[in-house]
């Protein structure tokens, strides 16, 4: 094979996006992924929709990035969220946003965002290869190609690394990247989910278990660290419960959020009723119960709270579910109120990584320039998207980090001399 200018590993968000960028600029490109259909775990993302970007400023978007924002502020400000949109829009996209300034295709569809990016890459020149990378090449200290697992030699004045994370192994993303740069001499900080439900334990468990399938909307939802002693985490919106855990946007935000997870060191409280305060809830209940006060405590909560909840709640209540309404003291009732306004769980940890939406570590940050994703350890190396220890909340950003560290590092690759 003919030696090119860059070979990119990986033809994911991040993969992509720099192959057809190098590629436009003139420059001969290689793109090689193990995936017979390039796009993956694109294909999958948002449920199959694909959250292509968040629709904000860049002051807003790094608000929303915990781990290692400054790095990524010139990979934002080169490529925006607002040039995204008008990226995709010009291959023919049409988008839309929605709440949360979550933007999606308007056709709901994740294979059109990544055939575009895909087709988009071929046609700018990126010639994609169908492969698996077993290491890098270098030549007195400067990357020079990789070799495949079947034996394939691919030279390159250039390399990127840009296979993505841990997280859904089963579309190839199984973090072979973390090995490569590691060989290459990078830092790789300790791997962990990200976007992750919540995994709980005993009792609490069961209680997922029996709400399973139940999503609830327009809760608030807290994470309390009870070493530190503080609420570490506030959002309001949707929750859903598995067999095992807690999942759903609130829930995932907040996994990004907890670094230093131990076994019930944190407490997950929900607000079934952040709309009431704990005054007019109480109002409500006693309103409710004295207008039918033979009324059992059970049935008189089918209007408050969804069916599948109500057997969690009334259990927790230690109130019978036979009693009549009558029959409950105020003190009960109070409790009652206080319980729905902080249902809460003890968290056992993270879900598998292979359940997570991202991976968070990766590459240390600090041996990768900012200003153009080249390695500060191997020049002619680059690396870009999940494999960087940088990651964010949910809305859109994780998957817009990729495509502008991608944008960067295809703009500053070079033609070979």
């Amino acid at each position: 094979m003919q030696r090119v200018d860059l070979v990119v590993v990986g033809a994911g968000a991040a993969g992509l996006m720099a192959a057809g960028t190098a590629a436009g600029r003139g420059l001969s490109v290689y793109l090689i992924d193990k995936n017979e259909v390039p796009g993956r775990k694109l294909r999958i993302t948002g449920k199959g929709r694909c959250n292509v970007t968040n629709n904000c400023d860049v002051p807003t978007f790094l608000e929303h990035v915990p781990q290692n924002p400054r790095f990524l502020y010139s990979a934002l400000n080169r490529f925006t969220p607002a040039d995204s949109i008008a990226f995709f829009e010009s291959l023919g996209v049409p988008l839309k946003t929605e709440r949360g300034r979550r933007v999606f295709p308007q056709s709901d569809r994740a294979d059109d965002i990544a055939d575009a990016l895909a087709d988009w890459a071929r046609q700018n020149g990126a010639v994609l290869l169908r492969g698996s990378v077993q290491r890098l090449l270098t030549r007195a200290g400067h990357a020079d190609g990789c070799v495949l697992s079947d034996g394939r030699k691919i030279e390159a004045a250039q390399v990127l690394l840009a296979c993505g994370g841990a997280s859904y192994p089963a579309t190839g993303s199984n973090g072979a990247g973390y090995r490569l740069a590691e060989e290459a001499g990078h830092t790789i900080v300790p791997l962990r989910p990200s976007l992750v439900p919540l995994a709980c334990a005993g009792e609490d468990a069961a209680d997922c278990a029996r709400m399973a399938g139940l999503n609830l909307r327009n809760i608030g939802f807290s994470v309390y660290d009870t070493v530190r002693r503080r609420a570490v985490y506030e959002d309001f919106g949707e929750l859903s419960f598995t067999r095992h855990s807690l999942a759903g946007p609130v829930v995932l935000s907040a996994s990004a959020c907890l670094r230093d997870m131990a076994p019930g060191r944190f407490r997950a409280d929900i607000d079934l009723k952040p709309a009431l305060s704990p005054e007019k809830l109480d109002a409500r209940l006693l309103r409710d119960w004295t207008a039918a006060p033979q009324r059992p405590f059970a049935q008189a909560l089918e209007k408050l709270l969804p069916r599948n909840l109500i057997p969690v709640a009334v259990r927790r209540s230690g109130i019978a579910p036979q009693t009549p309404c009558s029959d409950i003291t105020r003190a009960a009732r109070r409790a009652f109120g206080e319980e729905l306004k902080r249902f809460s769980f003890r968290i056992e940890g993270f879900r598998p990584i292979e359940e997570a939406i991202v991976t968070a570590g990766g590459v240390s940050v600090r041996e990768i320039d900012p200003r153009s994703m080249q390695s500060k350890k191997v020049p002619g190396l680059y690396i870009a998207g999940e494999l960087l220890d940088v990651d964010a909340y949910t809305g859109g950003y994780n998957l817009h980090i990729a495509f502008a560290t991608g944008r960067l590092a295809g703009e500053s690759v070079q033609p070979q001399a």
